[in-house]
């Protein structure tokens, strides 16, 4: 499973990859609220996803942003969660924080639904974080010309506990009143971190996270598809993980001074 996300993955960033430089004429719609853009990139890249899981994993069910679910008749028991394009107006803006997200989860040992593996590919940095649910979290260079990674895979072990200059990572809604929320909900949790960072891309700040660039991260609302690859791969990574419980949720990764649900 680990290796068929990593390549799905490469998939849909290639075609982000695919896009001319500079070009910011890609958007063709906004989706629930000014500013959350779709283009034709997110959709192509989660056609790709779709075509190559099709064709390696074809009894599994696929879910995705941009496409309705695809159900096989003979159903496997495992299901795909793709975010094409998490980033989306990053990428519109020509900013490198936007990513390919793959996620797949299927019956535990237990048969209860698990994360079972998960590949984020960030084209515009050349990286692609990846782990499988026992084997712990990667991050290795990836070669956006070729789709194919570069170099050795490197173990993530996550951040650094007790530094004095800890960064605390979020996000921000499109609704007006969720991002009060959200802003209140900051103002609680920055007194145990330094500083905050909103790169805008939810599976790049889990991935993060893994790595130890930063410390914590924090954000309500974001969807499946926005957390299925990068909350495994900071859980395996180490970091303590706490999922969405329901739509609207709050998503944490790292150490928290505060539950930022109690106001």
């Amino acid at each position: 499973m680990g290796l068929v996300a990593r390549v799905a993955s490469s998939a849909g960033a290639r075609v982000l990859a695919g896009r001319p430089a500079g070009a910011l004429d890609a958007v063709s719609e906004t989706k629930s609220a000014g500013g959350d853009w779709v283009t034709e990139f997110d959709r192509g890249a989660e056609r790709a996803v779709r075509e190559l899981l099709g064709s390696m994993r074809p009894a599994d069910v696929l879910t995705g942003e941009e496409y309705a679910a695809s159900t096989p008749e003979d159903a496997s028991g495992y299901r795909w969660s793709i975010d094409p394009l998490d980033g989306t107006a990053n990428f519109v803006r020509g900013i490198v924080y936007y990513a390919t997200s793959v996620g797949v989860c299927g019956p535990g040992p237990d048969g209860t639904e698990v994360w079972l593996a998960g590949a984020v590919t960030a084209p515009a940095l050349r990286c692609q974080y990846f782990a499988a649910r026992g084997e712990g979290a990667y991050k290795v260079g990836w070669n956006p010309e070729t789709g194919e990674a570069e170099g050795e895979p490197v173990r993530l072990h996550g951040p650094q506990g007790g530094r004095a200059d800890a960064i605390l990572a979020t996000g921000f809604g499109y609704d007006p009143a969720v991002r009060q929320e959200q802003a209140a909900a900051l103002a609680r949790m920055l007194p145990g971190f330094a500083n905050v960072r909103r790169l805008g891309s939810a599976a790049l700040d889990l991935c993060l996270v893994a790595e130890g660039v930063l410390d914590a991260y924090a954000e309500r609302g974001i969807r499946e598809w926005d957390y299925a690859a990068g909350a495994l791969i900071a859980a395996e990574a180490g970091v303590p993980v706490v999922r969405p419980a329901f739509d609207g949720d709050w998503q944490l990764a790292g150490r928290l001074p505060v539950d930022p649900s109690q106001g």
